[in-house]
């Protein structure tokens, strides 16, 4: 192991440390013995499968034409646990296999290791959705399905030498670390929530938000979704009502679906790379005037909240304008809620 291919902090240098990290070298080392060309490829495409932007897409896609209320807890835990993984990667600034073994490296990753993102995420979407969805006959299947590739993933990142298997085992824990705190939470706060009103309901997200950006000061994006989701689904309950299975025509079919999901996802796209051309950053506009510089993080915050806020009332303002949705004034509670 070279250790003077990175610049050590003072806690990596620790014995333990320095096991561990020798163990799991020696780990990928063995695993990349199977490596070939199609291999590799094949793990690229499973790891992108652990992407904390491809799960808000699905998300999206339940939350417009599956189910808006499971697929709205299925949000909060996904954007939740996205956050805690980020915030964590920057406190523990952990190395990664290729920084000690670069031709360990079958892809690269900017971020620091501890705790792996993909492994988290991955084990948060596929694990509250089978408690969320798995019922009847879809049980076994996408319990097996949930697990199959949860560890298929956890396995990729390790092939591709971008995380020792202890940021595998750390992001799985801290997946369940955040579902079991966000099942008690809901359980026991909800209920208060929901006889509060929208207003404390917004002022409560406002603050969580407030102080998701004092611990993590480095990226305002997820805390930003989290304001924007949470306050567009207060206002469409109170104000919108929406239900997927209704349309302007009665009953939701696959053609209104399907065009839920281009319009939803083509309003989403328009949002984050129109405001991104425009708002100050790499490829803006306006990155050469710097009167704007300083107020980047403050105009990322307000892009990821649009979005955020798109996703739950946006998207079903415009839903119920073209008529692939309408307004309900009772939605009756779903099996399995």
């Amino acid at each position: 192991m070279n250790e003077n291919i990175i610049l050590m902090n003072p806690a990596e240098s620790l014995p333990f440390l320095q096991a561990i990290y020798a163990w799991g070298i020696a780990v990928i080392q063995n695993i990349q013995i199977m490596k070939s060309p199609a291999l590799t490829t094949i793990m690229k495409l499973i790891s992108s499968l652990g992407n904390e932007f491809f799960y808000i897409v699905i998300v999206l896609l339940i939350f417009w034409c599956v189910d808006e209320k499971r697929g709205f807890r299925l949000g909060l835990v996904i954007i939740i646990s996205a956050w805690i993984n980020s915030t964590l990667k920057f406190y523990f600034n952990q190395p990664r296999p290729f920084n000690f073994v670069p031709a360990l490296g079958l892809a690269f990753e900017p971020s620091n290791g501890f705790p792996s993102g993909h492994a988290q995420v991955s084990m948060s979407f596929w694990i509250t959705t089978a408690f969320l969805f798995a019922k009847g006959k879809l049980k076994t299947i996408l319990w097996t399905l949930s697990v199959v590739l949860i560890l298929l993933i956890g396995f990729s990142r390790l092939y591709l030498g971008v995380h020792f298997p202890t940021d595998v085992f750390g992001g799985w824990i801290f997946a369940c670390i955040v579902m079991v705190s966000f099942y008690f939470i809901e359980k026991n706060a909800a209920p208060v929530l929901q006889k509060t009103g929208k207003r404390p309901q917004l002022i409560i997200t406002a603050v969580a938000a407030l102080l998701m950006n004092a611990i993590f000061r480095n990226d305002t994006s997820l805390s930003a979704m989290l304001l924007g989701f949470c306050a567009g689904y207060s206002l469409m309950i109170k104000h919108f009502p929406y239900d997927v299975r209704s349309s302007k025509n009665g009953k939701a079919g696959l053609p209104v679906l399907a065009l839920r999901s281009v319009t939803g996802i083509a309003g989403f796209f328009v949002i984050y790379q129109g405001l991104k051309m425009v708002f100050p950053g790499d490829g803006s506009l306006l990155k050469n005037i710097t009167f704007f510089v300083p107020y980047y993080e403050l105009f990322r915050f307000i892009r990821y909240g649009l979005l955020g806020l798109w996703a739950s009332a946006g998207a079903i303002l415009v839903f119920m304008k073209f008529g692939l949705a309408a307004s309900v004034t009772k939605t009756e509670p779903k099996k399995g809620e």
